[in-house]
C-alpha cells in the first residue's frame, strides 16, 4: 500500500497506476549511484537554506520518507519524484536510500508523479507550476479538467496559473525568487501593455507594496489609459470591459480579451492551447446555452 506521507494527490496516482505486482518497497536497498534524475523534473529552483536543513536532517535521521523510481532496462533507475532528497542524500554521502519503484512507462505518467508529489509537498514555486502545467498540456495533450483532477485543484486554478507564463521575463524571475507573489503578478496581468505592467512591477519592489494595493494601482491604470481621460463615462466602460474579461477568464478557464469600439461593436478573442482546450471551452459554452 502507498505511504500516507506521500500525501493524497501521489497516492491517488500511484493506486491508479499501479497493482501490489508492479510496486515494491525497497528500505535502502537502490545504490545511490544507480540513480538518476528525472529529464521532466518540474523543480528547478533549490533554496540553499532549505537544503542545508534537509541535509542536517538526514544525516541526523536518515531519509524518512523514501524516493520515487522507475527501473530502467539497463538495470538503473530513474527518478520520479524526489530530487531534493536524493541531492541531500548525496551531499550527506549516503551510498544507498529506501525508494517506491513504481512500473511507470510513459513520460505523462512520470510527469504526473513528480509534479503531483511536487504540488502536495509545497516545493514548487508559481512559475515552476505553471510550467509543469504547460507541459502537460503542451507536450503531452492533457485537458485543463484533466490536470486539475490529477492535482487535486479547480480547472479555474490552472486556468490562472497558467495565464502567469504572460509575465515578463523579469517578473517571472521575481516571482521564481520570491520577490513577489503569485497575487501580485496576477494583478500585474490585469494591465495589457507590457511597459506599464514593468513600472508597476518595479513600483511593487520599490514601494513594497502588498496585493490589496497593487489591485488599487491596477484599477487606476485601467481608468487613466489612453482615450479615457477625456470623458469618465469611458474609464467606467473600459472597467466594466475589464470585469467582463475577468468573469469570462473565470468561467471559461482561459484568457480572454473584449474588444469594444466607441459604437458598442466589438471583438471577443477566447484563447485555447490545443485540441481538447478547444472543445472543453465548446462544451461550457454549450451548457450555458442549454
Amino acid at each position: 500500500m502507498p505511504d500516507k506521507r506521500l500525501g493524497k494527490g501521489l497516492e491517488a496516482l500511484i493506486t491508479a497506476h499501479s497493482t501490489e505486482d508492479d510496486e515494491r518497497f525497497l528500505d535502502g536497498a537502490v545504490p545511490i549511484d544507480n540513480i538518476i534524475p528525472n529529464r521532466n523534473q518540474p523543480r528547478q529552483e533549490f533554496d540553499t537554506e532549505e537544503m542545508d536543513d534537509l541535509i542536517r536532517s538526514i544525516e541526523r535521521s536518515g531519509i524518512l520518507q523514501p524516493l520515487t523510481v522507475r527501473e530502467l532496462e539497463d538495470g538503473s533507475y530513474e527518478l520520479i519524484a524526489g530530487e531534493r532528497r536524493l541531492r541531500a542524500a548525496q551531499a550527506v554521502g549516503l551510498e544507498s536510500v529506501p525508494v517506491y519503484i513504481l512500473s511507470v512507462e510513459a513520460e505523462v505518467e512520470m510527469m504526473e508523479y513528480a509534479l503531483v508529489e511536487n504540488v502536495q509537498r509545497v516545493d514548487l514555486n508559481p512559475i515552476e507550476e505553471a510550467e509543469a502545467f504547460a507541459m502537460l498540456s503542451g507536450k503531452y495533450d492533457l485537458s485543463q479538467d484533466k490536470i486539475a483532477k490529477r492535482v487535486g485543484k479547480n480547472r479555474s486554478t490552472i486556468a490562472n496559473s497558467l495565464r502567469l507564463l504572460k509575465l515578463h521575463p523579469e517578473i517571472k524571475s521575481a516571482v521564481k525568487a520570491g520577490k513577489i507573489s503569485a497575487g501580485h503578478a496576477r494583478a500585474i496581468l490585469s494591465i495589457r501593455k507590457s511597459l506599464q505592467m514593468m513600472t508597476l512591477y518595479r513600483k511593487i519592489l520599490r514601494e513594497g507594496l502588498n496585493v490589496r494595493q497593487t489591485e488599487s494601482l491596477v484599477k487606476k491604470y485601467c481608468d487613466k489609459a489612453p482615450g479615457k481621460s477625456k470623458i469618465k463615462k469611458i474609464g467606467s466602460r473600459i472597467s466594466e470591459i475589464v470585469q467582463l474579461e475577468n468573469t469570462l477568464i473565470s468561467l471559461l478557464g482561459t484568457k480572454v480579451v473584449i474588444q469594444k469600439n466607441n459604437k458598442g461593436k466589438g471583438k471577443i478573442h477566447i484563447e485555447f492551447y490545443n485540441e481538447n482546450d478547444l472543445q472543453r471551452i465548446l462544451e461550457i459554452l454549450t451548457d450555458m446555452d442549454e
